[in-house]
């Protein structure tokens, strides 16, 4: 993808939609809701969480069991932790139409997926769906398709596209005998057409759908290859920067190529031995250099 630094993943968005007025306050961002998991268990979705709050939401909380408060309430500052026991409480707390973006997932654990996930759809905000998100929904993904929706997107890395999608898997899978190739492209259209919502499939050349069958690739090769993006917790930052965008007002598909595009050039700018913490951190300096 182009590294015009007035272009993001190619697409025509702007990088100056990344801007803040100067007369916005903290709302005019949107606030951000990341679900986590049990006590021990919430690293990974406070990753999620500093990376919403770097990529400019106005407000990021953390809903956490009531047993994993004080673990999480000593691990951060700016991200803001409210007690989300069950299906009835995260009800409760989305009532705060404030709240305009949500991120299922990152060390949610899929029990508690299997709880949080309808309710947080049903609400209609946009939403993200990461790892235990859709793992909980492996054994039946039609039940997950039925109630995703147009403000939704999900992200599977490639083992979690072969249990959700696993027929279009195995077209992907097989060797062509005739014609064009089943492409990654061609896999992730159709899958994103199935689920009724925006799907982005990770690697190392990330595949971003549309349902209405608008399709970018974000290409991490050549001089754009940063293998030390293979590393524990990656993706949830990625999952916190779409759900970031989000609630900043970005579209599911314009959220998802800004992230990815924005998550390899955090990846290049900070070079060899990136851990996921170092990834949001290395946020501010991507965008002094694109003029931010």
């Amino acid at each position: 993808m182009s590294r015009d630094p007035h272009t993001i993943s190619g697409n025509p968005a702007r990088v100056d939609a990344l801007c803040k007025s100067p007369s916005c306050h903290k709302f005019t961002h949107g606030h951000a809701l990341i679900l986590a998991g049990p006590s021990g268990k919430g690293g990974a979705a406070r990753l999620a969480a500093r990376g919403a709050l770097r990529i400019g939401a106005g407000l990021v909380t953390v809903g956490v069991p009531p047993e994993a408060l004080v673990e999480n309430s000593a691990r951060v500052d700016a991200v803001m932790i409210s007690p989300v026991h069950d299906g009835d409480a995260l009800a409760r707390v989305l009532e705060d139409t404030r709240i305009n973006a949500l991120c299922l997932g990152p060390g949610l654990g899929q029990e508690r997926a299997r709880e949080l996930v309808p309710v947080a759809l049903e609400a209609g905000r946009a939403c993200v769906l990461d790892a235990d998100a859709l793992t909980a929904y492996v054994d039946s993904p039609a039940e997950l398709f039925d109630i995703l929706h147009e403000k939704c997107v999900i992200t599977p890395h490639a083992g979690e596209f072969a249990r959700l999608f696993p027929d279009i898997a195995a077209k992907l899978a097989a060797p062509a005998s005739k014609g064009p190739a089943f492409s990654k492209v061609d896999a992730t259209r159709e899958a994103a057409a199935r689920a009724g919502c925006a799907v982005l499939v990770k690697g190392a050349d990330t595949v971003i759908a549309a349902r209405d069958g608008r399709c970018s690739i974000n290409s991490a090769a050549y001089e754009r290859a940063a293998p030390w993006l293979a590393t524990a917790g990656s993706g949830d930052v990625l999952a916190g920067f779409i759900t970031g965008l989000l609630a900043r007002g970005f579209d599911p598909m314009q959220a998802a190529e800004t992230a990815a595009w924005l998550h390899v050039e955090c990846a290049l700018s900070f070079g060899p031995g990136l851990i996921a913490e170092d990834i949001p951190e290395e946020l501010p300096k991507v965008f002094r250099s694109l003029g931010v």
